[in-house]
Protein backbone atom coordinates (compact mmCIF):
# COMPACT_ATOMS: atom_id res chain seq x y z
CA UNK A 1 0.00 0.00 0.00
CA UNK A 2 1.62 3.55 -0.86
CA UNK A 3 -0.23 5.63 1.84
CA UNK A 4 1.53 9.04 3.43
CA UNK A 5 0.18 11.34 5.82
CA UNK A 6 2.18 14.67 6.16
CA UNK A 7 1.46 18.11 8.56
CA UNK A 8 3.60 20.68 7.66
CA UNK A 9 3.52 24.48 6.17
CA UNK A 10 3.54 25.72 2.73
CA UNK A 11 6.96 27.22 1.93
CA UNK A 12 5.25 29.23 -1.18
CA UNK A 13 2.15 30.34 -2.57
CA UNK A 14 0.47 27.43 -4.55
CA UNK A 15 0.54 27.49 -8.34
CA UNK A 16 -2.74 26.54 -10.35
CA UNK A 17 -2.40 25.57 -13.86
CA UNK A 18 -4.61 23.55 -15.87
CA UNK A 19 -3.43 20.55 -18.33
CA UNK A 20 -3.22 21.07 -22.13
CA UNK A 21 -6.91 19.42 -21.95
CA UNK A 22 -8.25 21.93 -19.23
CA UNK A 23 -7.89 19.68 -15.90
CA UNK A 24 -7.01 21.92 -13.11
CA UNK A 25 -3.44 20.75 -11.32
CA UNK A 26 -1.96 22.59 -8.29
CA UNK A 27 1.44 22.26 -7.07
CA UNK A 28 2.82 23.56 -3.82
CA UNK A 29 5.50 22.48 -1.33
CA UNK A 30 5.26 21.71 2.37
CA UNK A 31 8.10 21.71 5.09
CA UNK A 32 7.64 19.10 7.92
CA UNK A 33 9.82 18.57 11.15
CA UNK A 34 10.99 15.66 12.12
CA UNK A 35 9.75 14.23 15.56
CA UNK A 36 13.69 14.19 17.13
CA UNK A 37 16.16 17.09 16.68
CA UNK A 38 19.65 16.35 15.20
CA UNK A 39 22.68 15.67 17.62
CA UNK A 40 23.45 19.04 18.26
CA UNK A 41 19.35 20.45 19.34
CA UNK A 42 18.83 21.53 16.00
CA UNK A 43 15.49 20.74 14.42
CA UNK A 44 15.43 19.10 10.86
CA UNK A 45 13.23 19.63 8.37
CA UNK A 46 12.06 17.82 4.79
CA UNK A 47 10.96 19.67 1.96
CA UNK A 48 8.24 18.12 0.08
CA UNK A 49 6.63 18.30 -3.45
CA UNK A 50 2.99 18.28 -3.70
CA UNK A 51 0.68 17.92 -6.63
CA UNK A 52 -3.57 18.20 -6.22
CA UNK A 53 -5.90 17.47 -9.20
CA UNK A 54 -9.16 18.64 -9.90
CA UNK A 55 -11.62 20.29 -7.61
CA UNK A 56 -9.02 19.41 -4.91
CA UNK A 57 -6.24 21.74 -6.96
CA UNK A 58 -8.67 24.58 -7.13
CA UNK A 59 -9.81 24.80 -3.34
CA UNK A 60 -5.84 24.34 -2.15
CA UNK A 61 -5.10 27.38 -4.66
CA UNK A 62 -8.04 29.84 -3.43
CA UNK A 63 -7.38 28.84 0.36
CA UNK A 64 -4.17 28.28 1.50
CA UNK A 65 -0.43 30.67 0.95
CA UNK A 66 2.73 30.41 1.35
CA UNK A 67 2.83 29.73 5.34
CA UNK A 68 -0.42 28.27 6.10
CA UNK A 69 -0.11 24.80 7.72
CA UNK A 70 -1.97 21.81 6.56
CA UNK A 71 -2.14 17.89 6.59
CA UNK A 72 -1.88 15.97 3.34
CA UNK A 73 -2.99 12.52 2.80
CA UNK A 74 -1.88 11.22 -0.46
CA UNK A 75 0.92 8.39 -2.38
CA UNK A 76 4.22 8.98 -3.33
CA UNK A 77 4.96 9.20 -6.98
CA UNK A 78 8.55 8.90 -8.08
CA UNK A 79 9.93 9.53 -11.25
CA UNK A 80 13.25 9.12 -13.30
CA UNK A 81 14.43 10.78 -15.62
CA UNK A 82 17.58 12.16 -17.79
CA UNK A 83 17.80 16.45 -17.29
CA UNK A 84 19.40 18.54 -20.06
CA UNK A 85 22.96 17.44 -19.46
CA UNK A 86 22.56 13.58 -19.90
CA UNK A 87 22.53 12.91 -15.49
CA UNK A 88 19.63 10.70 -14.23
CA UNK A 89 17.74 12.24 -12.03
CA UNK A 90 14.78 11.42 -9.43
CA UNK A 91 11.81 13.34 -8.99
CA UNK A 92 9.70 12.65 -5.90
CA UNK A 93 6.53 14.01 -5.42
CA UNK A 94 3.32 13.63 -3.17
CA UNK A 95 -0.25 13.31 -5.47
CA UNK A 96 -2.59 14.63 -2.57
CA UNK A 97 -5.94 12.55 -1.77
CA UNK A 98 -6.68 15.11 0.43
CA UNK A 99 -5.63 18.80 1.97
CA UNK A 100 -7.08 19.92 5.19
CA UNK A 101 -6.49 22.90 6.41
CA UNK A 102 -4.62 23.43 9.77
CA UNK A 103 -4.02 27.23 10.03
CA UNK A 104 -7.06 29.15 11.17
CA UNK A 105 -9.33 31.42 8.89
CA UNK A 106 -8.19 35.09 8.63
CA UNK A 107 -4.96 34.52 10.31
CA UNK A 108 -1.66 35.49 8.83
CA UNK A 109 -0.13 32.88 7.90
CA UNK A 110 0.90 30.40 10.76
CA UNK A 111 0.35 32.29 13.98
CA UNK A 112 -3.65 32.23 15.20
CA UNK A 113 -4.32 34.94 16.94
CA UNK A 114 -6.96 35.13 19.59
CA UNK A 115 -9.82 36.70 17.74
CA UNK A 116 -9.25 33.86 15.09
CA UNK A 117 -11.46 31.22 17.82
CA UNK A 118 -14.59 32.58 18.12
CA UNK A 119 -16.05 31.83 21.19
CA UNK A 120 -18.53 29.19 21.77
CA UNK A 121 -22.47 30.20 21.29
CA UNK A 122 -24.43 29.86 25.09
CA UNK A 123 -26.00 27.15 25.32
CA UNK A 124 -30.17 26.80 24.59
CA UNK A 125 -32.82 26.61 27.07
CA UNK A 126 -34.30 23.25 27.02
CA UNK A 127 -37.87 23.61 26.29
CA UNK A 128 -40.31 22.77 29.83
CA UNK A 129 -41.49 19.37 29.46
CA UNK A 130 -45.17 19.10 29.97
CA UNK A 131 -46.61 16.59 32.11
CA UNK A 132 -47.76 13.52 29.79
CA UNK A 133 -50.59 11.36 31.08
CA UNK A 134 -50.51 8.27 28.69
CA UNK A 135 -52.63 6.05 30.49
CA UNK A 136 -56.01 7.23 29.40
CA UNK A 137 -55.93 6.05 26.06
CA UNK A 138 -55.28 2.79 26.82
CA UNK A 139 -58.06 0.23 25.46
CA UNK A 140 -57.34 -2.53 28.86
Amino acid sequence: MNKVFLIGNLTRDPELSETNSGIPVCRFAIAVNRRFSSANGEQQTDFFNVTAWRNLAETVSRYTKKGNKVAVTGSIQIRNFEDNSGQKRTYVDIVADDVEFLTPKGSSNSAASADDYAAPAAPRKKPALEAFDDDSDIPF
